[in-house]
């Protein structure tokens, strides 16, 4: 790309040296002759055949600048080599499902607003849409791609340096479109490795009471819209649930993951992000201290 750059800057440098000389030669020249109300009106040789030579010439850098254009735009459009990851990206108002994909069925899991990759390695992002155009960007990794309901789009990513990249949603979406970010984590290979065998695993059985009740609660409370794998909690239109606690944000990027967050997420997501489609719960106290010891377990 940076080749292309400066091959077209040069061009187009050498087209307006080629133009400016002609120009002032023809300047040059025609001062030398008499005065135009001087010179008889008779007519001349046809010029098309300088037209033909100029629009033949001017051809030649054009059509190696377009194809030299594509060339390079398809090579960026495609990662370098096979993709050592498949992410298949929902954008829903406001958050991203990631489906992380595998010939090996029982390999796949979903995660929500963050997704890890290995540092090094190109990974191939399959874009979807549960609702309206989205358009998913990472700067520091690649450039925009929409997400247009009925079509799958082709993005990919790749980082050199491990560390977490903003991303965000760059096409107005709703109400909350500005709340509407990801976080992409790239990692050594192998710790990409261990998170992806980590996030494989369903949630751990309760280990006590009183995060049984919890558990209890969540189901009948929150199990109709998110999932918790390894429980009746199964629902498919929020964010599933299943390692909450590996998150690093709550809310699409939104709030930072703490116990405050969590509670207050819990308690009234209204009062955070006006219009998103998770209602308030209106739970009691007791109720609200029961989910919320139970989801700090989801790791």
């Amino acid at each position: 790309m940076v080749s292309l750059t400066w091959g077209l800057l040069l061009i187009s440098i050498g087209v307006v040296i080629v133009i400016s000389l002609l120009v002032l030669g023809s300047v040059v020249v025609r001062g030398r002759r008499a005065a135009i109300a001087t010179v008889p009106v008779e007519r001349g040789a046809s010029g098309l055949r300088w037209l033909w030579i100029g629009v033949g010439v001017s051809s030649i850098p054009l059509v190696v600048a377009l194809v030299w254009t594509v060339s390079v735009l398809a090579a960026v459009s495609r990662p370098a080599g096979k993709p050592a990851v498949l992410i298949e990206i929902t954008a829903a108002q406001w958050w991203w499902k990631a489906r992380y994909l595998d010939p090996n069925p029982s390999r796949i899991f979903t995660t929500a607003n963050e997704i890890h990759i290995p540092t090094g390695q190109p990974v191939q992002i399959r874009l979807r849409s549960a609702d309206v155009i989205h358009s998913f960007w990472v700067p520091s990794l690649g450039g925009k791609t929409d997400t247009i309901p009925g079509q799958t789009n082709l993005t990919w990513l790749q980082a050199d340096v491990p560390g977490t990249y903003r991303g965000q949603c760059t096409e107005f979406c709703g109400w909350q479109h500005a709340h509407m970010g990801l976080l992409v984590v790239a990692e050594a290979p192998a710790e990409f490795r261990l998170w992806e065998a980590a996030q494989i695993r369903p949630a751990p059985a309760p280990a006590s009471p009183q995060i049984a009740s919890g558990q209890d609660t969540f189901e009948y409370r929150c199990g109709a819209c998110h999932t918790v794998r390894g429980s009746k909690a199964g629902g498919s239109v929020a964010p599933d649930l299943t390692h909450l606690m590996s998150r690093t944000t709550l809310a699409a990027a939104t709030l930072p993951h703490t116990i405050g967050s969590l509670s207050g997420w819990i308690a009234n997501p209204q009062a955070i992000k006006p219009g998103a489609r998770m209602p308030a719960m209106e739970v009691s106290g007791p109720e609200l201290e029961r989910i919320r010891t139970y989801l700090q377990t989801l790791k």
